[in-house]
Order: structure tokens, then sequence, then C-alpha cells
């Protein structure tokens, strides 16, 4: 059985679902995993949450950000680093996605792992225990590398609900 949540970026209650989510199925303590590059607006989802909520300073260690984002060519370099140093800890993996046209914008949230490049056609290795993915385009024109057609105001809008919502769960956790 797989455990999800989905909601759109501009409702309203969106950070609550996502904050409920990691209370609810995170265990403590955890780590944010935020994948993607800077070099594609389409892929910056990942490094834009992490810089946003590495602003916040809150105490959950925080990998992949727009000064140090994690891409294909260090991905593995990166899952390894972050075992070793946080062998506990929950993995909360963050990335960009295409979907079909209908759900561009949603934010799902899943107690899965992420398989970053999938999507693309690339084989890498899986992240996380938990995923939180926006979906950012539309894959229905069989053009997986349109990333960079995407407006940065519509990847900052879904980038400040996901960091609010991590922000609400682990600040009410405090």
């Amino acid at each position: 059985m797989q455990i999800e949540a989905r909601t759109f970026y501009f409702k309203s209650d969106c950070h609550l679902i996502i904050s409920d989510f990691i209370r609810t199925y995170a265990k403590n303590p955890c780590l944010i995993f935020c994948i993607g590059t800077d070099r594609y607006i389409g892929d910056c989802l990942g490094p834009l949450t992490g810089t946003f909520l590495s602003k916040l300073h809150i105490l959950t260690p925080i990998f992949g950000t727009l000064d140090n984002p994690i891409h294909a060519v260090n991905l593995s370099k990166n899952i390894i680093e972050a075992k070793i140093k946080y062998p506990y800890h929950t993995i909360i993996a963050i990335d960009a996605c295409l979907g079909t046209k209908d759900n561009v914008g949603c934010i799902q949230i899943k107690k899965t792992p992420i398989y970053p490049g999938k999507g693309v056609g690339k084989k890498l290795p899986p992240v996380g225990d938990i995923s939180i993915v926006g979906i950012v385009d539309s894959a229905d024109r069989g053009e997986f590398l349109n990333f960079h057609n995407i407006r940065l105001g519509f990847i900052m809008n879904i980038a400040e609900v996901i960091t609010r919502g991590i922000y609400h769960a682990f600040s009410s956790n405090l």
C-alpha cells in the first residue's frame, strides 16, 4: 500500500498538508535532501527549497542548495556522505518532476524514495524515505528536456510552499 498526499501549490492549506504528512510519517531525526540544478529553471525546485530552508536556520541538516546543488553527477557521492554523517536520520528528498498537463503545479508527498532523473530517462540511485516532488511541467508532449521553458516565479512559488510546510512541521515539534 502506497502512502501519499497530494495538493496544488496555490491552495491555501497546501503547506499544512505537507507539514501533517511529515509529522505523521517522518521519524526524528530527519535530514532534507534537495535534488536538482540551477542550470535549468525547471530543475531548480530542490536547490531553491534547500536555499530557502537554510536561511530559516532550522536545526535539520540540509543537503542541496543553489550554492551546492545535488545533481546527476554528484548524487551518489552525496547520498553516501549523508548516510555516513547521519546514519539514523530519516531522509526527506525533494525534487522537480514532469507529469501530465492536469497535474502541473501539484505537490506529491509519498512515503517512498525519489528516483531522480527517471522522467528524463536517467538511471540514478533512489534517495529518501519520504519524497516531496513538485510537478513543474507536462511530459505529455514527449519533450523531456523542456525544463528551460518554465517560469522562475512558478518554481519559486512551489519552493516557498514546500519550505513553509517543512518549516511548520519542524517548528511544531520544537
